[in-house]
């Protein structure tokens, strides 16, 4: 892969040396401006791409994944300069406060369990009440561990049709789906919150000594039962997903342009998530009490 007047081009190597007439070769070249990149996923050993390529992907704010032998991301590749008043907004994500990053815990808990309340009942064609009963009673900082209580009743009765079924990344399928879409999730996210101007690292909650993404891990929490609907999704059209397939690969990357509510009006997902990290940075700034999060 390579750039030429803003476009990425993609050319097939073997395309280009073989003895196929020029016409065969010109419609084998795909073109696409980077200006409506958001994420490009390097799912194949054989794939080159350019330094200039890679820049431009950058300054465009684009998250670059690259992905392991069995296809599963691995790495993620983010700017180092999302914002122009990018100094002032790491002081101020930096120096907010305990009890602020609390209370936003508390809030981005309660999201959570309320979009995991919709899907389960989607599933179990019921209210939970006890899930909407749990978010309710979030206090700041989730002492009671709420979101964990959440989870195990969540996992249990997610997918009534897979007997024992437990969330786990080297679990059963459809964990590899699961994987695999939270690792899509994870780069939106943290694409959103270096476009807002802050540091994925520093986590509201998450802290890991070897995470770079703590932030990210945070924020990300009421999306993804975004992604448990869509595998729900993927699952109930597919014989087999014991594979991520070409077609599997291709509905989760749906997931990054598909519509949500947000504030009251439509927006494209990773639109929604620039929205929610907006927000979050005006609340370290002391502008806003709430963060903004999608309905599900």
């Amino acid at each position: 892969m390579s750039s030429t007047d803003n476009q990425l081009v993609i050319k097939m190597p073997e395309v280009e040396k073989s003895n196929l007439p020029n016409f065969v070769k010109d419609n084998a070249v795909r073109t696409i401006p980077i200006e409506d990149i958001g994420i490009v996923i390097l799912d194949n050993k054989q794939i080159t791409i350019s330094q200039n390529l890679i820049s431009q992907l950058l300054n465009n704010n684009a998250a670059i994944i690259t992905c392991d032998d069995y296809k599963m991301p691995v790495g993620l590749l983010l700017p180092l300069e999302g914002n122009s008043i990018q100094s002032e907004r790491f002081r101020d994500q930096i120096e907010s406060s305990l009890p602020l990053k609390k209370q936003l815990w508390q809030q981005t808990v309660q999201a959570k369990i309320m979009h995991q309340e919709v899907v389960l009942k989607s599933v179990l064609q019921e209210e939970q009440k006890n899930m909407i009963i749990w978010a309710n009673s979030v206090r700041s900082g989730d002492p009671d561990n709420y979101e964990a209580r959440a989870a195990a009743y969540y996992w249990s009765n997610l997918f009534p049709k897979i007997p024992n079924f437990t969330r786990n990344r080297n679990g059963v399928p459809p964990n590899n789906l699961l994987n695999y879409g939270y690792a899509l999730l994870r780069a939106i996210i943290a694409r959103a919150l270096v476009g807002s101007g802050m540091l994925p690292t520093l986590g509201i909650h998450h802290r890991n000594r070897y995470n770079a993404y703590c932030l990210a891990d945070d924020i990300m929490e009421p999306y993804r039962p975004f992604v448990d609907k869509k595998i729900l999704e993927i699952i109930s059209k597919s014989k087999d997903y014991t594979l991520i397939t070409h077609e599997i690969k291709v509905e989760l990357l749906k997931l990054a342009t598909e519509d949500v509510i947000i504030n009251g009006q439509k927006s494209p997902l990773q639109v929604a998530a620039t929205i929610t990290t907006a927000s979050l940075y005006k609340c370290f700034s002391g502008e806003l009490k709430k963060i903004v999060y999608p309905d599900i």
